[in-house]
C-alpha cells in the first residue's frame, strides 16, 4: 500500500482542507477501495457551507462523502466474491443489525446508524472522499458492465430514489409531477420514466437543471421563476397528478405540489429541511397520503447499482462536472452553483 493518500477534509464552516494521512490496511472481511470518483451531495455542501446539518453540526474534522465507487485494491482474510481490481460502488450505510427497527426490517430507521460521512453522531464516521478506503466487503458492491466510475458513483442517490418509488407503490401509467431537478430530482425523473409514467412534469427554478431532467425522462419541464404560472394546467378539476415527489423541500414548490395532486393522491417527500410550511388544509380537503421517503436499505442500493450497470436507468445526463481532488474547493462551488452543476464528482487517481 502507499505510504499516505489524500483526503478530503472539513475542519469547521468553510474549512475545507486537502491533507494527507496513513492508509487502512484491510483486516479480516474487510476490502481496502482505491476510490475514482466521489459524488458532491447536498449534504456535503450544507457542511462547507454552514457548519451542519439542522440541528447537526460539525463538532470535529471530518472527511466528506458518502457517493463513490473505486477499484478492489486488496482483500482481507475470509473475503470472498471479489476481486483485485473489480469496480465496487460503496454503500456507505452501517445499519447495526440489532435495534428494534432493524429487528422489525426498518435497518434505514437504524437506531444505532453509521453513514459514512456523517457527523450525526461523536465521533464522526468519517467518510470516503479519499484516494483509499477500507471498509466491510458487503459495503463493495460490484458492479458489472461497461459503465464509467462516475456512474458507478452514483448508486447511493439512485438508491434513495428506488427508496421514494417504493414508497409510493405504482408508478406504471401515473401522471408524476417531480418539483426539484437537482441531483435527485433528476434521478427521480429518471426513475419514474423506467418504471413506466404516463406523464412526468419536472419543476425547477434553473433552465439547466430542467434540460438534464429532459434527458432524463421528463415529457414537459417548468421554470418556476420565468414561468410562475407554468403549472396551472395541472391545477384543474382539484389537480391531475395522481403522484408527486417533491425534491427541493421548498415550502412554495410543497404548496404548488399539493394544488396540482388530484383527491386522495400520493406526496413523497424526498428532500429535507428544518421547519417548513405546509398547507394543511389541502392536505385535509383533498385526503391525500403524505408520506417522508429516508435514505435506502442494501437491497435498493443493490438495485440501484444493477440499474447503473445495465443502464435501465442512465445516469449520464447528470453528471455535469468533475474535478480533481486537489480542487476540492472549486468542485463544492460549482456543486453549489444550480446555474451551471446537477451532480458534481471528485476525481481521484
Amino acid at each position: 500500500m502507499t505510504d499516505e493518500i489524500r483526503i478530503c477534509r472539513l475542519h469547521a464552516k468553510g474549512d475545507l482542507r486537502v491533507e494527507t494521512e496513513a492508509p487502512t490496511a484491510p483486516g479480516p472481511g474487510q476490502v481496502s477501495v482505491a476510490i475514482g470518483a466521489g459524488g458532491i451531495c447536498g449534504s456535503d455542501m450544507h457542511y462547507w457551507h454552514d457548519g451542519g446539518i439542522g440541528t447537526i453540526r460539525v463538532q470535529e474534522p471530518i472527511i466528506l462523502g458518502h457517493e463513490a465507487a473505486g477499484l478492489v485494491a486488496a482483500l482481507g482474510e475470509g473475503v470472498s466474491g471479489l476481486s483485485v481490481g473489480d469496480l465496487v460502488s460503496v454503500n456507505p450505510s452501517h445499519p447495526c443489525g440489532d435495534c428494534t427497527f432493524c429487528n422489525r426490517g426498518l435497518p434505514n430507521q437504524c437506531a444505532n446508524m453509521r453513514f459514512l460521512g456523517s457527523a450525526m453522531y461523536l465521533p464522526h464516521a468519517q467518510g470516503l472522499f479519499r484516494d483509499r478506503v477500507t471498509v466491510g466487503a458487503k459495503q463493495c458492491h460490484r458492479v458489472n458492465g461497461d459503465v464509467t466510475l462516475a456512474e458507478a458513483a452514483c448508486a447511493e442517490p439512485l438508491a434513495v430514489c428506488l427508496h421514494a418509488a417504493g414508497v409510493a407503490g405504482e408508478i406504471d401509467g401515473k401522471r408524476v409531477l417531480i418539483t426539484g431537478a437537482g441531483p435527485i430530482g433528476a434521478l427521480m425523473t429518471a426513475v419514474v420514466a423506467s418504471k413506466g409514467a404516463s406523464e412526468i412534469v419536472t419543476t425547477d427554478l434553473q433552465d439547466l437543471p430542467l434540460d438534464v431532467a429532459r434527458k432524463m425522462g421528463a415529457t414537459a419541464v417548468v421554470n418556476a421563476v420565468s414561468d410562475p404560472v407554468g403549472l396551472e394546467l395541472w391545477k384543474d378539476d382539484k389537480g391531475q397528478f395522481d403522484l408527486v415527489f417533491e425534491c427541493s423541500a421548498a415550502a412554495p414548490a410543497i404548496a404548488q405540489a399539493v394544488e396540482c395532486l388530484r383527491p386522495r393522491g400520493r406526496f413523497i417527500q424526498v428532500g429535507s429541511a428544518g421547519p417548513t410550511a405546509v398547507p394543511l388544509n389541502l392536505l385535509v380537503g383533498k385526503e391525500l397520503a403524505f408520506l417522508g421517503s429516508f435514505r435506502f436499505d442494501e437491497v435498493e442500493f443493490a438495485a440501484a447499482v444493477d440499474a447503473i450497470a445495465a443502464r435501465r436507468v442512465d445516469v449520464r445526463p447528470a453528471i455535469t462536472g468533475s474535478w480533481p481532488v486537489e480542487q476540492a474547493e472549486a468542485a463544492f462551488a460549482s456543486a453549489s452553483d444550480r446555474t451551471q452543476s446537477v451532480k458534481v464528482h471528485l476525481t481521484f487517481d
